[in-house]
């Protein structure tokens, strides 16, 4: 529906968004290791790496061979694992355009928790919603919808470019794109059972950004482009006393 492309939304409280880069670059080396290594790897990776709900429920269990981490870290790991190019693509577009308001707004270390809650809120929501699927889940989308709804937020009224359809470009505020973007996951989340989609995870993703950016977020930042009001300024005008008497000027003389 919407391709988003750039915001004009300059950086408040920190430099550079290092964790949001870090990321960036953490995805696209693991899709760039899985993919090298070939497709028999990658399908290894998959189930090694990605959040498998039967397994987390108990109900089966993976081959020694493939038991790569402790169950619960893939809740994290599934995260950063894509199954093709355009998944990847997608994902860190998004990221990237959004990423970095967000971690201006939370701070590098509470962006970093903020982003793997929100993977772990997505997994957990998968989970819950195929608790018995022995399909592997992977990719950022959770944590990616998180960071979506956070955006949404705390700047509602930050226009942006997006590409409409795939081909039209606009600079609309981000309300309209996001709200739209949002939506559309809950819908799909209740209308289309058959599709390798995860809307559930994006819903997890969602549900969980949009209450820790109000928690997480610095002292000083308002939601929804709200501005900080300072006290108006009061001008004090020197009263008028007239003019100073002859007895009132400094004399000098002797001590």
């Amino acid at each position: 529906m919407f391709i988003p492309l750039h915001d004009a939304n300059s950086l408040r409280h920190i430099k550079r968004q290092y964790v949001t880069l870090a990321l960036i670059a953490l995805n696209v080396i693991a899709y760039l290791a899985t993919t090298v290594a070939g497709e028999d790897f990658a399908f290894a990776a998959a189930l090694g790496l990605g959040y498998i709900p039967s397994v987390s429920n108990d109900l089966a269990m993976l081959p020694p061979e493939l038991d790569w981490v402790p169950e619960p870290l893939t809740y994290i790991t599934y995260s950063f694992l894509h199954g093709d190019l355009m998944h990847l693509g997608g994902n860190m577009l998004f990221l990237w355009v959004f990423g970095d308001n967000v971690e201006d707004a939370l701070g590098h270390f509470r962006y970093l928790i903020f982003y793997l809650a929100c993977a772990v809120a997505g997994a957990y929501m998968h989970g819950f919603i195929a608790p018995d699927s022995n399909a592997p889940l992977i990719g950022a989308s959770g944590a990616v919808a998180g960071i979506v709804a956070a955006y949404l937020i705390l700047h509602p009224r930050v226009k942006i470019w997006v590409l409409a359809f795939a081909r039209i470009p606009l600079r609309i505020p981000a309300f309209i794109v996001l709200a739209l973007w949002i939506g559309f996951q809950f819908l799909m989340l209740f209308i289309d059972t058959e599709n390798q989609v995860s809307w559930a995870a994006h819903a997890g993703g969602i549900v969980a950004g949009a209450i820790l950016v109000v928690l997480l977020r610095r002292r000083d930042v308002p939601l929804f482009d709200r501005r900080v009001e300072a006290p108006e300024a009061v001008v004090l005008e020197k009263p008028d006393m007239g003019k100073p008497m002859e007895g009132d000027q400094p004399r000098w003389g002797r001590q």
